[in-house]
């Protein structure tokens, strides 16, 4: 398995429609793209202020191997919610790393 982890930085602060909107999207991946075993996002509302760097949106995505997510990039699902960052997104930071179960 993979796991895939991803911290949104945008260029101001959300209104909570939109933050309800980009998280419904990312929850839609399950169902949609395969490959997808787990898949987890929120807002961050971690205490540790000093660490938050602007990143106010996480994303976790356990991927059945690395072939899933591979695939997932290039996917219409998830092209079309990197569609919905345009002109909101400064930064994104990705980790991507095997998991051994």
């Amino acid at each position: 398995m993979y796991e895939h982890l991803v911290s949104f930085r945008f260029n101001s602060p959300l209104p909570s429609e939109k933050e309800r909107e980009l998280l419904a999207a990312l929850h839609a991946f399950k169902g949609q793209i395969p490959g997808i075993v787990e898949l987890t996002a929120g807002m961050n509302m971690t205490e540790e202020t000093g660490n938050i760097h602007g990143y106010t949106l996480g994303l976790r995505v356990t991927f059945e191997d690395r072939e899933a997510l591979r695939q997932y990039g290039p996917h219409p699902v998830h092209q079309q919610f990197v569609k919905m960052l345009d002109g909101i997104l400064d930064n994104v930071v990705v980790v991507d790393y095997p998991v051994n179960r």
